[in-house]
């Protein structure tokens, strides 16, 4: 049976700067959907084939204030996931997925990460990621075609990009 290769180590400055990007694009993702009851969900696809996925519930304030977050252990390991897919050289693969708690159903839009930033998913391909697994209802909700997020200067991450 062979060896299971092993993921390659990323950059530490590369990782640096996602991490800094990181902290951007969550403010950006905040203030493209508002305050209020929401909850987001991160899956990613590594390499070496391993799905990671994780799903953290806020209250975002009206100045976009990470006060609201319930579950702060949840919300450092999106925030871990979201910076090895902002760096991407160990990932192959990942979306982030936001809901509102809307009445009289929630809304849904979402952002593919790569080439170090979120991208905003058509409705259809929202659709198509939440689609459920067989046996599973799925969630009645709107979906909608997300923001696009304004990505921030390389020096305004102390950074440059690779």
């Amino acid at each position: 049976m062979p060896a299971r290769p092993g993921l390659t180590q990323p950059d530490k400055d590369a990782t640096e700067a996602a991490m800094a990007r990181a902290l951007d694009a969550l403010a950006a993702v905040f203030d493209a959907i508002g305050p209020g009851e929401r909850t987001l969900d991160i899956a990613i696809l590594t390499t070496d084939g391993v799905p990671l996925c994780q799903s953290v519930e806020f209250s975002a304030t009206a100045d976009v204030q990470l006060s609201g977050i319930l579950g702060a252990d949840d919300f450092y390991t999106l925030a871990v996931l979201l910076v090895f897919a902002l760096e991407g050289s160990t990932v192959t693969g990942s979306t982030l997925i936001a809901t509102t708690a809307a009445e009289p159903r929630p809304r849904t839009c979402g952002w593919t990460i790569h080439d170090g930033w979120l991208h905003p998913m058509t409705s259809t391909d929202v659709d198509v990621a939440l689609i459920p697994c067989p046996g599973v209802t799925g969630k009645d909700r709107d979906i909608y075609t997300a923001p696009e997020l304004p990505e921030p200067a390389a020096d305004d991450e102390g950074a440059d990009r690779a």
